[in-house]
């Protein structure tokens, strides 16, 4: 377990045990003559391995902060390192290289083909990443080892978000970020798909992000990142953390 950390996210860990640190970092969408200031200075790190919570409501920044470790969105100002590398210096070939080859994504749609399998749906990952699991691997590491040749439209939300799952994972990604992967889901199915991400986080060793609203979900977390109003506030190490079958909401 990783030593407790100080108010606003910073820690005391060497630097070296770092996978994301984000440093000052600002998000600023202009809607029409508006400026929405999605993210006011955040300073944050993540560590090799861990499962962490980003908790907070609805436009508290968390999708925007989630899409800038991954890539997908640039800040205003600010730095964000991935190790060794500046992401907030890289150019959009260079995002692109490493979304395709150090994340894994997991969005609360499952976006999915519908015209393929689940093994073709992951296997449109596995084609283009560099070190793959075979997409029979991935589904098995899901718990869908029977579901190999059904399509979307024959699978429940739940399986299809397992297939999701596998998808992300089947390019063996160093990070996986998941905004909000239970929120079309009811309880009890996305406490399946839970389990399957702390399972994955636990065998594989991947660091893990999770979005969330759901305060029930922080409790099986390492870390628990409390976001409002696009800025950190508290920051909980979970001392003992419950299993995803503990949860109840």
């Amino acid at each position: 377990m990783e030593p407790n950390t100080r108010e606003g996210g910073s820690t005391t860990a060497a630097d070296e045990h770092v996978v994301f640190r984000a440093r000052a970092l600002t998000k600023i969408y202009q809607v029409g003559e508006v400026e929405v200031h999605a993210l006011r200075g955040v300073d944050l790190e993540l560590h090799p391995g861990e499962l962490v919570v980003l908790l907070g409501p609805s436009g508290s920044g968390k999708s925007t902060l989630l899409n800038i470790l991954g890539g997908l969105d640039t800040a205003t100002s600010g730095e964000v390192r991935y190790r060794d590398r500046v992401l907030t210096e890289a150019s959009e070939r260079e995002l692109t290289q490493y979304r395709r080859h150090h994340v894994g994504f997991v969005f609360q749609f499952y976006n999915l083909i519908p015209s393929l399998t689940a093994k073709e749906n992951v296997a449109v990952v596995t084609e283009i990443a560099r070190d793959p699991m075979k997409p029979e691997d991935a589904l098995a590491r899901v718990g869908l080892s029977d579901r190999l040749d059904h399509f979307p439209a024959q699978l429940s939300g739940g399986q299809q978000q397992r297939v999701a799952i596998a998808r992300a994972i089947a390019k063996n990604p160093a990070v996986l970020l998941c905004d909000e992967p239970t929120g079309a889901l009811d309880s009890a199915t996305g406490i399946v798909v839970l389990e399957v991400l702390d399972r994955i986080n636990r065998e594989l060793g991947t660091t893990t992000a999770v979005i969330t609203h759901n305060a029930d979900i922080a409790s099986m977390a390492d870390r628990v990142i409390h976001l409002t109003d696009g800025r950190i506030g508290q920051v909980i190490v979970n001392e003992t953390k419950k299993s995803p079958s503990e949860l109840r909401w």
